[in-house]
């Protein structure tokens, strides 16, 4: 019987233990349990030929214990999330002890290779800091996904608004006008600098702007009653993480806000711009913000138009996903804090 309750029949259940019943494959399990992989990646972390490592994940596959996603050019690999299988593999990671030295060995080599991802983007954000709003004329008009971006948060005041992914500060500067505190976090320091320059010239007076990591906020839990991801998590190897980090942030009945792409084929954006992903269904999303604990409230896709003088292929869709903390709201929010730097 799995945690869900449910039940495997002999065959299926026999299939499972068999394929994660070998060395290789059991330690690929404990690596998909902490992130997915593309077969390079795995390869890196192994240390053995990209044939075996392919084979293994084949095997996995078959067996249900593993997913592979097909993203344009790359394949990404996962533990199931959504079959008995993969509840088996989850039990059978839970087994292994962390402190062994061939599993401590591969979570060093993964760290590298998550280190790896994050220094490829940050390099990207340092060289095209002040480029930054110029990539953004790819998808649909400005303008356009703006307005619809104040159409889903409204004029209403807010005590604390929290924007992860700063950027370039646009969104700040967009809604801290309507805040009491704005607060914008960004694992660039090139990207700060270029948004400081752009509150100071708004006279934001009312923003405090702070390196730090989406995965670990220096930000006290329950504080913020309006948190934004805007057009970040395509950079980011876990954004089921991100999101849950950020609703982590939210204060009882605070909102989270999440804009980036639809699905896409533009593979220079990976190749070129460090995109990881290239775009989300909207039921992924959705999927994520329910998992972070988050009631969604509604979705909204912004497709460029002839009118737009989008040329085939060349623009890209942009879509909204907003999600409320469903916790009732009975004290008034706490002050927003930052740890010490």
């Amino acid at each position: 019987m799995t945690k869900s309750g449910r039940a495997l029949s002999v065959e299926p259940a026999l299939a499972a233990l068999n394929a994660a019943g070998e060395e290789t494959r059991l330690r690929l399990l404990g690596l998909l349990a902490e992130t997915e992989l593309t077969v390079s990646e795995a390869v890196a972390i192994l240390g053995q030929s990209q044939p075996r490592v392919s084979r293994h994940l084949k095997l996995l596959v078959e067996a249900g214990l593993v997913e592979r996603r097909r993203e344009g050019a790359w394949a990404f690999f996962r533990l199931a999330s959504a079959n008995l299988a993969g509840e088996i593999a989850r039990s059978v990671v839970s087994w292994l002890d962390p402190l062994d030295p061939l599993l401590a060995g591969d979570r060093a080599r993964l760290a590298e290779v998550r280190q790896a991802r994050a220094d490829n983007a940050a390099r990207y954000f340092a060289e095209h800091a002040g480029e930054w709003d110029a990539i953004r004329s790819l998808h649909a008009p400005e303008a356009q996904v703006e307005a619809a971006i104040r159409d889903a948060v409204g004029d209403k005041p807010l005590r604390c608004l929290l924007d992860l992914g700063a950027g370039t500060g646009r969104m700040l500067e967009l809604f801290a006008p309507q805040a009491e505190r704005a607060i914008g976090v960004d694992l660039s320091s090139a990207m700060l600098a270029v948004a400081r320059g752009r509150l100071e010239e708004a006279g934001a007076r009312n923003v405090l702007l702070r390196q730090g990591d989406m995965y670990a906020l220096p930000i006290e839990r329950n504080s913020c009653d309006l948190v934004i991801v805007h057009q970040v998590l395509h950079y980011l190897d876990d954004p089921g993480r991100a999101l849950r980090e950020a609703a982590r942030a939210l204060a009882p009945g605070g909102r989270l806000l999440v804009v980036d792409f639809a699905p896409h084929q533009e593979e220079l954006l990976r190749d070129s711009h460090a995109h990881r992903r290239l775009g989300f269904s909207r039921q992924e999303i959705a999927s994520l913000l329910e998992q972070a604990g988050l009631e969604v409230l509604q979705h909204r896709d912004l497709a460029p138009s002839a009118q737009d003088g989008a040329k085939d292929g060349a623009k890209l869709t942009v879509s909204l996903w907003l999600a409320r903390d469903p916790r009732i709201v009975t004290d008034p929010l706490p002050q927003s804090r930052y740890e010490a730097a």
